[in-house]
């Protein structure tokens, strides 16, 4: 969809755990937008939020609904930047992807003369799910349809270290890569020093759509983490500052973290590598 300065609309989608939600995940927002808007040619009209499910099973990962509470909590002075539940909500661990697929979607269909039925499919058609666990298919197979070009652009909103995480075996299948940064794109906040650009060059596939991977460079550094306000708070410190007022007061209710907490899904596998295990196992049997 375009305005009438002829500038690209695009939504950003940051996925991720927010175990709690910091001003630092805000603030990727505002600099995603700056620098977009900077460009001359996009025109942001909105920011998701979408926090993973408890079957993700990371370590230290409390329950959904107190994190996505927190993350409304967070957003609730924002104009433009929401939080949805739907990831969240679900029984099983999802895809980044299917996530990007949900939203597009949801875009697609609020969007006259487009539908749901224009729309990539969740779950790819096909052959049943378990004989495609580690297949590759081109991201071109599954490029937007012509129908549901006019909607706005959905771009996954991330740190260095989704970017790089590209590279862990096993965590994120190549299939899926290809399609976010090919019919989707990434916005990416690096730092100074950081090898985000040197990561892109080393990958032929993230080289060939390198036009539709932003690096937007953080020049005033903020080194806060989830990580970090956890720590503090298992040790009595102040987090003042560091996260919303509302969000501290939540957490300061509810007794979110403790060193019970931090021991939570301890020794469980990470979802994404339970499910390719299970794809390698089926595999073997057939």
């Amino acid at each position: 969809m375009e305005n009438p300065d002829n500038k690209t609309e695009v939504v950003l989608l940051a996925c991720g755990s927010f175990n709690p939600i910091t001003n630092m995940h805000l603030r990727l927002f505002e600099l995603a937008k700056d620098y977009l808007h900077e460009t001359g040619k996009y025109n942001v009209i909105k920011g998701i939020i979408s926090p993973v499910g408890d079957a993700y099973k990371k370590k230290s990962l409390i329950s959904a609904s107190h994190r996505v509470t927190m993350a409304k909590l967070a957003t609730e002075s924002s104009d433009w930047v929401q939080v949805d539940d739907w990831e969240s909500s679900q029984n099983e661990w999802l895809e980044t992807l299917k996530v990007l697929r949900y939203h597009h979607q949801k875009l697609a269909s609020s969007t006259p003369a487009n539908s749901l039925q224009n729309a990539v499919p969740l779950i790819k058609p096909g052959r049943k799910r378990k004989q495609e666990a580690n297949r590759y298919i081109p991201a071109k197979k599954y490029q937007l349809s012509p129908e549901t070009k006019g909607v706005p652009q959905l771009k996954l909103l991330c740190g260095a270290d989704i970017l790089e995480s590209f590279g862990i075996p096993n965590l994120w299948k190549l299939e899926d890569i290809t399609e976010i940064v090919a019919n989707h794109g990434l916005v990416c906040i690096t730092r100074a020093g950081n090898n985000a650009q040197k990561f892109i060059y080393e990958s032929d596939m993230l080289w060939q759509h390198k036009n539709n991977i932003h690096l937007v460079e953080e020049w005033i550094t903020n080194d806060i983490s989830s990580t970090k306000i956890r720590r503090a708070l298992r040790r009595g410190q102040s987090i003042r500052y560091l996260v919303p007022d509302a969000v501290r007061a939540y957490i300061e209710k509810h007794n979110l973290y403790s060193p019970e907490s931090e021991d939570r899904n301890t020794g469980v596998i990470l979802a994404p590598l339970q499910k390719h295990a299970r794809g390698c196992k089926q595999e073997q049997t057939l």
